[in-house]
């Protein structure tokens, strides 16, 4: 069912006009507990423009939305910053309606992406960084933002109005019937910001940094992404979030990452959480039974140590477990400390497997494989106390 809100004004001629995804609750493998929203901005100039649009299904009511300030068919550009399909999906939709439109996409990913998706019967017009165009009173300066997430991101600054348009950059995954920071719970922004650059923009960090650089140097009054909300009175906060996020620097802390089958796993999982502290350092516990992967990426963003353990199935580490070094891999978390660990019957092989793979991460081994053969004892126990309370 489609929620239609009121149409919010940004600025003078300025208007949001996305959607609300209110039931979603997975995207990309991460889950999005407390929904989204796709942000499409329309700013009306000589030049009618629209930045971004929405996932198809809610294309139409996009364009009920814009209706409300403007007939659609009189949209002179649609300005695509990203060609993924929860910002680009309803171009075919807008296009079927604003037959004179021209897209305004990156060169050269933008224009392959969109005909890859779309197809190249539609005008088309590519920029490149430091491009501008005129709407008439307004201008729009694109910035490209490759790999922040996809090669062809780019964010388009309005300098008269002192709006950046970015795009993923600085999105939350958020549902809310307000659209600005001022008007919601900035501690659950501040979270779900974390969150979208833990699973979405963690491989890019380098990326995410020479952005921030070059967001810094603009006059800024507001930030609108394409997910979440528009910041207009937190824009030093969230910029400060990102240079943490990205700055490369992990906290002393550590998490303990299992599934166990009967418990010998976990017991081993416990020992070592008791061995992180008494060496001192921070420790957080997550049974991938009960915590789901992303909320664990979330964690292991600004983590120093990352511990992964599991038993022998069938000469292998247990489903979770490999869901979540996989998950982990694509991520490629920066300047971690690890080990593997975990019980076994007649084959030790899980934990072997695990220490393989977190050295493929990149992490750094700091012990050799915990194995204990079926049920540790209680001085099996201790002793891999001991062994952690000594990693410094």
């Amino acid at each position: 069912m489609v929620i239609t809100m009121e149409i919010v004004k940004l600025r003078e001629d300025i208007y949001y006009v996305g959607a609300v995804d209110w039931n979603v609750r997975s995207f990309h493998g991460y889950t999005t507990n407390r929904g989204a929203t796709y942000n499409a901005y329309l700013i009306m100039d000589e030049k009618i423009t629209l930045i971004d649009t929405v996932k198809a299904p809610f294309g139409q009511e996009l364009l009920e939305r814009i209706a409300e300030i403007v007939d659609p068919a009189k949209i002179d550009y649609l300005v695509s910053n990203h060609v993924e399909m929860d910002h680009s999906g309803a171009i075919p939709a807008v296009m079927e309606v604003a037959k004179n439109a021209t897209i305004i996409t990156s060169e050269p990913s933008g224009l392959k992406g969109l005909q890859a998706h779309y197809g190249s019967q539609y005008k088309y017009q590519t920029v490149k960084a430091g491009d501008v165009l005129s709407l008439g009173k307004r201008s729009l300066t694109f910035v490209a933002t490759p790999m922040l997430h996809w090669p062809d991101n780019m964010v388009t600054y309005c300098k008269e109005e002192k709006i950046l348009f970015s795009n993923d950059a600085f999105g939350q995954h958020f549902a809310s019937s307000k659209h600005f920071d001022d008007e919601v719970d900035l501690n659950i922004v501040m979270q779900e910001a974390e969150k979208y650059y833990a699973n979405i923009l963690m491989p890019y960090g380098k990326q995410a940094n020479k952005a921030i650089e070059i967001v810094r140097s603009l006059p800024l009054e507001m930030i609108a992404p394409s997910h979440g909300v528009i910041f207009r009175s937190h824009i030093e906060d969230i910029l400060d979030r990102y240079s943490y996020f990205c700055n490369g620097e992990n906290e002393a802390k550590a998490l303990v990452v299992y599934d166990s089958m009967w418990h010998s796993t976990e017991k081993m999982a416990f020992a070592i959480l008791e061995g992180f502290k008494r060496a001192g350092i921070s420790c957080s516990l997550y049974d991938l039974k009960e915590n789901h992967i992303s909320d664990i990426a979330t964690q292991v963003l600004k983590a120093e140590y990352l511990v992964v353990g599991s038993p022998t199935l069938n000469n292998n580490i247990l489903p979770t477990v490999g869901a979540f070094l996989t998950y982990m891999k694509g991520l490629s978390p920066k300047g971690k400390k690890g080990f593997a660990f975990g019980s076994y019957g007649w084959g030790p092989q899980s934990i072997s497997n695990i220490q393989k793979e977190l050295e493929a991460m990149g992490v750094e081994l700091v012990q050799e494989p915990m194995k204990i053969n079926y049920i540790p004892t209680k001085e099996q126990l201790r002793e891999i106390e001991d062994r952690i309370a000594g990693v410094q």
